[in-house]
């Protein structure tokens, strides 16, 4: 089934795309390129997300090695589970964000190292199309980690105090976990929305980077004075975040805020940030006296950097938070715990605490569909050969007052552009200049 291996995992269409045959041979072949004894598997609510489990299940006992059936589970608490379990690799059987009809596996060897795009899935992909092995076969027993998991994560709790925070899980994995960790957290009080896990979506799809589908959040921390929303993706690797007024928080000022914080904690760390993100989330890094990396987009990337570097923390525009104290993988829960330590420590809305860093007009990302991504790139590499040109990610343009990066998305059939000026009026006017330089180079270029 050509075109399921991505950059950062596995996704598919079901049954169109990927179905039990396929990962079965995937279970399968996971085995052989890792030499795999111990393998821990999850899943998610999506409605495939039984029988696709099973059935890679089914090619892991197939080449001799043993499964721990974690059942559904957030990928968090997978990548918790194959840590604390000293498993030799896990799945999570997953889409994360996408709709229901899409299913997915996020594959990890030991320690919850990803496979990724240039990390073991072109030589997986190889050998899914090779002859399964038939050794004697391995077994299969349950386990059960979230009480382990939800008290890891409460362990990151430091003097809370009252706090009212609505949490809309979206119908996925974050539902069983958030109102076990209230339960850990007597000053907190919740306010539900959607926490029972259900793969048809029934209120709005799971990804919190879409407006449409916090505006009910939106409207609940305001009607109930919270001072904290707090959105998740389906396997609740995401979050996003409301403010007490009700307002959408941006991705990466996020970064800034909780890097500040930590690095209160541990002075002097490391802290990678998403090479889209804003100019002032390197000055809030740098300010409080920590060593601000650039990263590719992209978990897979990220984690692997992450491990270079011994970065402490890493954000990124999509959600995505990383700690190195879960093991260098991105966590929604732990995010909302270090957002609510935030809050209790400054005694300020959250608003207000991100008013510093919101302060460089940006257009935010801006999905393009052209026939040639290469030819693009090209042309804008020449109209700003004068700047600053980096590609570690697509190509990055830098000058003193404004900057923007394009590049090829690893999941969609587009390129993304983030442009961030120093005013208002100059960011408008780079974003016609850079939009009409697109269009030159590819007359069919449309906005999605």
């Amino acid at each position: 089934m050509a075109g399921i291996f991505r950059a950062y995992d596995i996704r598919g269409r079901y049954p169109d795309e990927l179905d039990e045959a396929e990962a079965r041979r995937i279970g399968n072949a996971f085995v052989r390129l890792l030499s795999a004894e111990r393998v821990v598997v999850g899943r998610d609510m999506r409605l495939s997300s039984g029988s696709l489990a099973r059935a890679f299940a089914e090619g892991v006992i197939e080449a001799g090695a043993d499964v721990a059936d974690a059942g559904e589970v957030s990928t968090p608490l997978l990548n918790y589970a194959i840590i604390a379990g000293g498993f030799d690799g896990g799945a999570m059987v997953t889409a994360s964000h996408l709709p229901g009809e899409m299913n997915g596996l996020k594959l990890a060897r030991k320690d919850a190292v990803p496979l990724s795009g240039d990390r073991g899935l072109p030589r997986l992909e190889a050998m899914v199309g090779e002859e399964p092995v038939a050794r004697a076969p391995g077994s299969r027993r349950r386990v059960d980690m979230l009480d382990a998991y939800i008290g890891k994560v409460a362990g990151f709790v430091r003097n809370p105090r009252p706090l009212t925070i609505v949490v809309d899980a979206g119908n996925g994995m974050a539902g069983p976990e958030v109102p076990r960790l209230f339960e850990r957290v007597p000053a907190w009080r919740l306010s539900p929305l959607y926490l029972e896990p259900d793969g048809r979506f029934p209120h709005h799809h799971a990804n919190p980077l879409d407006p449409d589908t916090t505006r009910e959040l939106q409207s609940r921390v305001v009607a109930e004075g919270a001072d904290l929303g707090v959105a998740f993706d389906g396997d609740a690797d995401r979050c996003g975040l409301i403010d007490e007024r009700g307002e959408r928080v941006r991705e990466d000022l996020v970064t800034g805020l909780i890097a500040d914080y930590l690095l209160g904690e541990v002075p002097g760390a490391t802290i990678l940030y998403d090479l889209r993100s804003s100019r002032a989330v390197v000055e809030a890094i740098e300010r409080a006296g920590g060593r601000g990396v650039r990263s590719r987009v992209g978990h897979a990337f990220i984690k692997a950097r992450m491990r270079e570097e011994n970065a402490l923390f890493a954000g990124e525009l999509s959600g995505h938070y990383y700690y190195r104290d879960m093991g260098f993988t991105d966590n929604g829960l732990v995010t909302m715990v270090m957002v609510a330590n935030i809050l209790a420590a400054s005694g300020r809305p959250l608003s207000e605490l991100i008013r510093p860093l919101d302060r460089y007009p940006s257009t935010g990302e801006v999905n393009l569909r052209v026939s040639d991504p290469e030819q693009v790139f090209a042309a804008l590499a020449a109209r700003y050969r004068d700047a600053g040109l980096d590609h570690l990610d697509g190509l990055t343009v830098g000058y003193p007052a404004w900057w923007f990066n394009i590049r090829r998305s690893h999941t969609e059939p587009v390129v993304r552009l983030n442009l961030e000026a120093d005013t208002e009026g100059l960011m408008h006017e780079k974003a016609r200049e850079v939009l009409g330089v697109i269009r030159e180079a590819d007359p069919g270029v449309r906005e999605v």
